[in-house]
């Protein structure tokens, strides 16, 4: 059976103990899902040092070191024991539910934040989009910069992606000596995401996922390319606009079968490759275009979350 569990705040994903009459319970969460953006535990068995009574209440709290929980109960309407789970020790609750806030010594993250190739971070949707994603996932930081090609007012045409990795790497390993233990997400505009993940293939960069917003996988030219992402190992979190052109989700897809990381979706229906939606399709959709975007930011938390969560 599965559980139900509110959870009022989560960072990470510690082990917990319970109390229930001075008897103690240990392991109670074994495995853990996403639904819906909120953290669930499901089908859970807990080992006891000796058999509870139907009806137990048991008072929660956390073992280890990283803080602990206030005010949290049990409610536990507990099925039947049969005698083989008597003899193990097992209780196997049927259905209840577990209210509780949950104070740890929080894992915040430090984002670097690449533009795309037309637009320095100067721009309104870089700028927007680092206060986004700064909020979103409680960073330290987003760090934002301007490849070579592009500083100083200059708008020269971009080279090609393979050559702005190493000047990328030497922002991310001085981002990493400033904020020394926290979790480093990259992220990029359309061609910084593609630079992103070239970044993360580098041996002295270790980072605990990347966000591609509106990944280029076709270049200029048609031709699909998918080299760097089969390279990838770092779990992957894309945002794509439906009308992006230069990233068809069907071939998406197809490289998305092939790819050694974690991977994670959220489309923007109606979106372009800058995920603006026409009008009209917002008004058909019955959304704004600041609730369509609001989705994608939810899913990259849950995402970025789940992806600390498991360092």
């Amino acid at each position: 059976m599965g559980h139900e569990f509110q959870i009022l705040h989560c960072v990470r994903y510690p082990k917990f103990s319970t109390s229930d009459d001075g008897q103690k319970l240990t392991n109670l969460f074994q495995s853990s899902g996403f639904l819906n953006g909120l953290l669930e535990y499901q089908e859970t068995s807990v080992r006891r040092s000796s058999p509870s009574k139907p009806g137990d209440l048991a008072t929660v709290r956390q073992s280890g070191t990283d803080g602990g929980i206030e005010g949290g109960e049990v409610v536990t309407p507990v099925a039947p024991l049969s005698q083989q789970n008597r003899r193990n020790g097992f209780a196997q609750w049927e259905r209840h539910v577990i209210t509780f806030a949950v104070h740890t010594k929080e894992v915040i993250p430090v984002v670097v934040l690449a533009h795309g190739a037309g637009a320095p971070s100067s721009s309104d949707w870089m700028i927007r989009w680092k206060n986004i994603l700064g909020k979103a996932l409680n960073a330290v930081e987003v760090v934002t910069f301007d490849y070579p090609y592009i500083s100083g007012g200059r708008r020269k045409p971009p080279p090609k992606a393979e050559k702005l990795v190493e000047f990328h790497v030497d922002i991310v390993k001085e981002t990493v000596v400033k904020y020394p233990g926290h979790p480093l997400i990259l992220a990029g505009k359309s061609m910084g995401s593609r630079v992103s993940c070239m970044v993360a293939c580098d041996e002295d960069i270790y980072a605990s996922a990347i966000v591609c917003l509106g990944y280029p996988l076709k270049g200029m030219n048609g031709a699909v390319r998918d080299e760097t992402l089969l390279q990838v190992t770092v779990p992957i979190m894309f945002v794509q606009g439906s009308k992006d052109t230069l990233c068809p989700l069907e071939k998406l897809e197809a490289i998305r079968k092939k790819m050694k990381s974690l991977i994670g979706l959220h489309v923007i229906d109606g979106g372009d490759h800058s995920f603006k939606i026409a009008k009209k399709h917002l008004q058909t959709k019955g959304l704004t275009q600041d609730e369509a975007e609001d989705l994608a930011v939810q899913a990259i938390a849950v995402f970025v979350s789940r992806c600390i969560g498991a360092r």
